[in-house]
């Protein structure tokens, strides 16, 4: 294997530092989807706790149990996607704390839970991910409230997802999330936190952001796709691959689509080399082309995509060009690509 994926330990934790600081005095709950966006679990989660980070969000149980590894104790790990119920059981044997947001997962985790499940309550706000529609949410919360009562279940939160399409969409959305955290408080429920927000709301908007906001790809130095630059926050992840012949106006790199490297790049970025940028010439199936430098030689290292050191773009940036989402190059990335932690 020629290429690999450095992390950059310090800067995972610059970004960290620099959310932590956005969005003070709310508490930061790190996403970790899709292995920490490529970045693996075990280094992100770790990092993310000597940075002082007290919550994990996965979306699937099987990331959740990944976390509790690495964390143990340590955190609080938050998991909402809907499971079946041993799949629940086994997440809440772990500690793991479920998001529902439908009435039969509700009954499903109360049966499945050998002590008290401990819950965040989805109220649909308007961007229909699951969640309780709002005319059905007080029939909900009352339901678990007998359960708490019960002994069966304890709801620590209440939340939503919102759509992030305009300022007067979302803010019709935190209408109909207060007005649901009022209805449980109201059915005799005292949830500890509630959350609505995500990266980009949670950066831009203080009154989104309640107790905990979920952020992602800012974690990571990831920019959402056509949106502003972030401060504070550069790209934690350089993919580098190794010059393997060099031959006149063009060397081969080993790195291709079959590395999840996709062939629309071609022709369309630079990536970083030696000698600063140099575009991108071609993606093969287990090799790409680059436009040459004096000196190019065997084994030198060029940088797909990174910080920028090298003259390289940043994984948003190849998204742009390719017109997909700014985390997409680094979710392809196969996972034999070696992760590789460095200072």
């Amino acid at each position: 294997m020629t290429a690999e994926l450095r992390i950059s330990r310090s800067r995972l934790a610059a970004n960290i530092a620099a959310v932590r600081e956005r969005i003070a005095p709310s508490e930061l709950l790190m996403v970790v989807k899709d292995d920490a966006y490529g970045h693996g679990i075990p280094a992100a989660v770790e990092t993310a706790l000597e940075a002082g980070v007290r919550w994990f969000g996965a979306f699937d149980v099987r990331g959740g149990l990944r976390v509790r590894e690495t964390a143990g104790d340590r955190a609080r790990v938050f998991s909402w996607l809907t499971v079946g119920a041993e799949e629940a059981r086994r997440a809440l044997d772990a500690g793991i704390e479920l998001g529902v947001g439908d009435a039969d997962f509700l009954e499903r985790v109360a049966e499945a839970a050998r002590r008290p499940a401990v819950v965040h309550l989805k109220i649909d706000t308007g961007l229909h991910r699951n969640g309780v529609r709002p005319e059905e949410w007080p029939e909900f919360v009352a339901r678990a409230a007998e359960l708490e009562r019960a002994g069966r279940i304890r709801v620590a939160g209440v939340w939503s997802h919102i759509a992030e399409a305009s300022d007067a969409e979302d803010d019709a959305s935190r209408a109909v999330f207060d007005d649901a955290v009022a209805a449980a408080r109201t059915a005799g429920l005292r949830p500890e936190v509630r959350h609505l927000a995500a990266s980009a709301a949670g950066w831009a908007r203080a009154e989104f952001r309640y107790d905990l906001v979920r952020v992602g790809a800012f974690c990571y130095g990831v920019r959402s796709a056509d949106g502003p630059g972030l401060p504070g926050i550069a790209p934690a992840a350089t993919l580098v691959a190794r010059v393997v012949a060099a031959r006149g106006d063009h060397v081969v790199i080993g790195i291709g689509a079959l590395d999840g490297l996709p062939t629309t790049l071609a022709g369309r970025v630079d990536v970083g080399t030696p000698a600063g940028a140099r575009r991108l010439l071609d993606v093969d199936l287990v090799t790409s082309r680059v436009a040459s430098w004096p000196g190019a030689a065997t084994g030198d290292e060029v940088a797909v995509f990174g910080p920028g050191a090298a003259g390289e773009p940043s994984a948003t940036t190849l998204a742009e060009a390719i017109g997909t989402v700014g985390e997409e190059p680094l979710l392809r990335l196969s996972p034999l690509i070696p992760r590789v932690l460095v200072a």
